[in-house]
Order: structure tokens, then C-alpha cells, then sequence
């Protein structure tokens, strides 16, 4: 299954009110593109926050006609090549030291005054990649209108999930002392915790371990709403929700007001759970998890709750049941959908190596780096793909003492002389029959 490119899932991002709408209206693909425009965003290796209107549009045009390999970037055959005389590179660098808050428009004005440049021959991104390739670019900062959080509740269950990352207590456990993280995901219209677990680390494979119970559980989500940590940022989680067509929505930084639900969740747990739970009985993280499984289910889901009616959270999921979306066909692909591809190469004994064990390879694949298809929950390797995707075998774990009683394949004997091809011209041979023509003949 071949990984996506990491900015074609963010353009996806981007573009998920448009991708997601099954019509659009007249005038609203325009309308809808300027409100993108007017959002920020954390644009992967950029410092800017904002897109243009054209931009998004292009993108846009390009999902429609190739899908999500039309949002892979292009990479440029004048990359890290700078198209601009020594003398102007001199003079830009020279001037962006001297005064670091130097705007491209006030450099490229300062180059054409100073008659380095005729006037309208300096291009602003000949700068701005040049500035960039010697860490001198800055980001124009843009002043923004305070964001309006108004209070909102989707109309159907799993319209909307969000999902977060708790500090727990500190723990001792037969291990030592380990500091714990709940992982939660909440339905938005029923308040139900669709799946939440205690972790030992707040990375991407402990939010994708949970992400998976929770799909296991309560269907797919429409929309995933997380935090814009590196954690929700990783590659491999981008990846998942695009195979499972769920729209990854990442909050604004610094903007907690966006999952006040999730907050709301937290403040109960800590009220509620943490107050209560005999930290003495927790001898094991599964421990700790089957107490918080066991008070989710007949407490928090069976306790009616005062933001929807004085309902519980599972009756008012329930309501819900014939609109869920259903992972259908994909359930059978799911351990697939979540795997991870690592990069290897592999030994000359055929074997690589991953999370500390070592397993066995095709042995034509010596020498070369391939990607590995793995299973981070299980720390397994599946299979072997190349870099485009391709099937290029099993592994297995080695095993080094069945590997003395093999037959090892040898090489293929050396074709008798007799049996070779008739060969073409050869300058030594006919150099030799030149030169001892004489004797050949008085040989013969």
C-alpha cells in the first residue's frame, strides 16, 4: 500500500469542504475557497500561515482531475539553483544583514534604486528562494481577527469526533515509575467516548492504537477534529484517515476553545475517575485501563448528561445507529490500513532489522534499501515493498538455527567453453594472428 506524499495530505486538508461535498452550488466553489483563504494554517516547512485564493483553487482543480497524487508537489530541475547574478546575491545578503526586518519589496526597491537591477527585472520569488536557501527568509506576520467560538453541536453521531491527550499521574509499576497519558476520542453530538486508553507516551502510534479501537467500535467518523502537535501532525496518521475518508481537522495553535467539549471530558475524568481509583491495586498499564474501560461503560455512558438533555451519552448515540457510517468492506483491510512503511536496507545475509529483532528477506533483495510494511502495534514486519508500492515479498522472523540446517543455493556451474557463443572481432586475437602469420603457417 504505497504512503502518501506529506503536503498532498495537507492540501487534502485543506480542501476537505470541497472534496466532502457531494454538490456544489452555483458560486459556491468561489465562496468557499475565500473562506478557506481567510483561515490559518500549519503549512508543513513553512513559516506563512495563510494561502492565497488561487492557490487553493489550482489545488483544488488538480484533486478533480488526478485525485490525491495531483496534490503531490512537483519537484523543480532548478532546485537550489539560484537564477540571479553574483553581484545581486551579494548585495541581497549584505542588505538583509544589515536590517534582518528588510521586506522582499523593500530589498527588490533598494536593488533597483541602487541600479544593481533595471527596474522591474527583480523577481520577488528569486528573492524569497534565494533568502530561504541561506536562512535568511522571515515571516511577514499578518494581523488576524480574533477567531469566534460559538457554542455549536453537530446533528448526527459521528459527524464530528475529537480527539485529545491527557497528562495522567505517575505510576509505579512492576516496570518503575512511568508518568501515564490518556488518549480519548468523543463523539460531538452524543458526548460518548468513542474509545480512550492510558499510555505510556502521547506519539502517532499511541493516537492511531486508539483511533483503531475506537473505529472497531463506533464506525467511521465524518470529521476528526485534533490538536496541532507533532503527534497529530505525523505522515502515518495523515495517511489512515485519508484511506478511511475521514477529514483530519486540526485546531488553531493555542486555541483550546476549539475541543471545549474535550476539555469538558477532561475536567469530568480527572473529577470523577482520577479522584477515586486506588493507584495502590495498579500493578500493570492494562490494570489501570480495564478500571478506566469498566467506569467509562457503566458510569460516564449511563450517567444522563446535562448539555444533552439529561440524556445519557450511549441512549443518545443509539439514536443515531441507522446513519453511522460503517466500515463495510474496509474492516477486512484494516490491520493494513494502519500499518507503517520504514525504511531499510537490507544485509548481505539477507535480513533486516526492526524494533530490536531481525528478520529474513528475500535474499535477491541483498544490498538494497526497500520499504518495509510493519505492524507497530506488534512489532512485526509483513512484507517488503519498493518505494512505488510494489509486493517484493514475505519476512519472516530469523531463525539463525534452522538457518544451519538449510541447503544453501550455489552458484551455476561456469559454461563450458565449447558451449559458449561464437564472439565477434577481438583486436588482441587479430593482433596476434598478424603478427605471427609467418609461423602459423610453417605450423601448419
Amino acid at each position: 500500500m504505497k504512503e502518501f506524499n506529506a503536503m498532498a495530505l495537507f492540501r487534502l486538508s485543506v480542501l476537505g469542504p470541497l472534496v466532502s461535498a457531494d454538490h456544489l452550488q452555483r458560486g459556491e466553489l468561489q465562496q468557499t475557497i475565500r473562506k478557506l483563504a481567510q483561515k490559518e494554517y500549519a503549512i508543513p516547512g513553512s513559516n506563512r500561515r495563510f494561502l492565497g485564493e488561487k492557490t487553493i483553487e489550482a489545488w483544488y482543480y488538480a484533486w478533480r482531475r488526478h485525485g490525491i497524487e495531483g496534490l503531490t508537489p512537483k519537484v523543480r530541475t532548478d532546485q537550489g539553483v539560484s537564477k540571479l547574478s553574483a553581484d545581486i546575491q551579494n548585495a541581497l545578503l549584505a542588505a538583509k544583514r544589515e536590517n534582518p526586518r528588510r521586506s522582499i519589496r523593500q530589498l527588490k526597491a533598494l536593488l533597483e534604486c541602487a541600479g544593481l537591477a533595471p527596474r522591474g527585472t527583480l523577481s520577488r520569488s528569486a528573492i524569497h528562494r534565494f533568502l530561504q536557501q541561506q536562512g535568511l527568509s522571515r515571516p511577514t506576520g499578518a494581523a488576524s481577527v480574533p477567531q469566534e467560538h460559538r457554542r455549536f453541536v453537530t446533528e448526527w453521531a459521528n459527524s464530528l469526533w475529537y480527539g485529545d491527550v491527557m497528562h495522567g499521574p505517575s505510576l509505579t509499576l512492576k516496570s518503575g515509575r512511568h508518568k501515564v497519558y490518556l488518549v480519548s476520542l468523543l463523539d460531538d453530538a452524543s458526548r460518548l467516548i468513542t474509545h480512550s486508553a492510558f499510555c505510556l507516551g502521547e506519539t502517532a502510534l499511541d493516537i492511531e492504537g486508539v483511533l483503531k479501537q475506537a473505529v472497531l467500535k463506533r464506525g467511521l467518523p465524518k470529521k476528526l477534529v485534533v490538536d496541532n502537535g507533532p503527534a497529530y501532525r505525523a505522515a502515518t496518521l495523515q495517511g489512515i484517515c485519508a484511506r478511511l475518508d475521514i477529514r483530519l481537522i486540526y485546531c488553531r495553535p493555542y486555541a483550546p476553545e476549539g475541543k471545549g467539549k474535550l476539555e469538558r471530558w477532561h475536567r469530568t475524568f480527572r473529577d470523577q475517575f482520577l479522584s477515586e481509583v486506588d493507584l495502590s491495586r495498579i500493578q500493570e498499564l492494562d490494570d489501570l485501563n480495564a478500571r478506566l474501560w469498566a467506569w467509562i461503560e457503566q458510569v460516564y455512558h449511563r450517567t444522563p448528561h446535562g448539555g444533552l438533555d439529561d440524556i445519557t451519552p450511549l441512549a443518545r448515540y443509539q439514536q443515531d445507529l441507522l446513519k453511522i457510517r460503517q466500515l463495510g468492506q474496509k474492516a477486512a483491510q484494516l490491520d493494513a490500513i494502519f500499518y507503517h512503511r520504514v525504511q531499510r536496507k537490507v544485509r548481505k545475509d539477507g535480513t533486516v532489522s526492526y524494533a530490536g529483532n531481525d528478520f529474513e528477506v528475500p535474499y535477491a533483495l541483498s544490498g538494497k534499501t526497500v520499504q518495509l510494511v510493519v505492524d507497530p502495534h506488534a512489532e512485526r514486519v509483513v512484507g517488503v515493498e519498493d518505494e512505488d508500492g510494489k509486493h517484493l515479498g514475505a519476512a519472516t522472523p530469523l531463525d539463525a538455527l534452522a538457518n544451519a540446517q538449510r541447503r544453501r543455493r550455489k552458484p551455476e556451474p561456469a559454461t563450458p567453453a565449447a558451449a559458449l557463443p561464437a564472439q565477434g572481432p577481438n583486436r588482441v586475437e587479430l593482433a596476434f594472428e598478424q603478427h605471427y602469420a609467418h609461423t602459423i603457417k610453417e605450423n601448419d
